[in-house]
């Protein structure tokens, strides 16, 4: 399976004296979702930055489909679509500007931007709101507005930061079909979320942030093995052993 994102030996920051990050690593292959779960301040936005190139290593390399954002910065750059925790918006933009504008950044085709635009209004129930100014939608929709940005373009990576803040239960289980639908695509997500509950049945595998170290990483399966979690015990029910005693 064809890696899309590789994570190696990442420490780094906001000063270099006093790393965020230690040596982290970690992939996404192609088609699958990833979770990236840990504490707050855990270092999960940090390593997101990096990823973005908002940040710049101390040690180690971030690559996107086998490049770093120094070699190759387009390719780099529009090989990945990114969803916030936090929905920023211009105020004086329609939705419908917003979503010409994520189409015109990403090139996408006119034809491919009338399907994909007709196809997440309605997923999303913003058919309404196409032409109203983003000062005037509710956070859950300017997070819509976000989410439908992000799915309009069709890159190798999807980086998603807590994305169901302000969704309602429908907005949410619409939004992690069309997960799916993406990854049954051959798409890659890596999805930061502390709603494990939820996740646990969508996610391929899953990295354990804790203290800018990864602590554990794999399939649900695999960290019972590791840990010897014996019977079904949740995702939720393992994180918090790993973090609790430190480790």
């Amino acid at each position: 399976m064809k890696t899309i994102l590789q994570v190696n030996q990442l420490t780094g920051g906001y000063s270099t004296g006093k790393p965020v990050l230690h040596d982290v690593n970690f992939d996404v292959k192609a088609g699958e979702m990833v979770g990236l779960i840990g504490l707050n301040g855990a270092g999960k936005s940090t390593t997101m930055k990096h990823i973005l190139g908002l940040m710049q290593p101390h040690k180690g390399d971030v690559t996107l489909q086998g490049k770093t954002l120094a070699e190759a910065p387009e390719v780099y750059r529009g090989s990945l679509a990114f969803v916030p925790e936090t929905p920023m918006l211009y105020e004086e933009l329609t939705v419908k500007e917003h979503l010409e504008l994520a189409a015109m950044a990403y090139g996408v085709e006119k034809k491919d931007y009338e399907e994909r635009v007709e196809h997440l209004l309605t997923l999303f129930q913003m058919n309404d709101k196409y032409n109203t100014f983003s000062m005037h939608l509710s956070k859950g929709m300017k997070q819509k507005v976000m989410i439908m940005s992000a799915f309009l373009v069709h890159p190798p990576l999807y980086m998603i930061d807590e994305p169901f803040l302000g969704l309602d239960p429908l907005g949410i289980r619409n939004l992690l079909d069309f997960m799916v639908e993406l990854k049954s695509r051959g798409a890659s997500i890596l999805l930061s979320s502390h709603i494990l509950s939820t996740i646990e049945n969508y996610c391929d595998r899953f990295i354990v942030l804790h203290h800018g170290r990864v602590i554990a990483q794999g399939t649900l399966e695999e960290l019972r093995q590791q840990h010897r979690y014996l019977g079904d015990t949740s995702l939720e029910n393992i994180f918090y052993q790993l973090v609790k005693g430190g480790a």
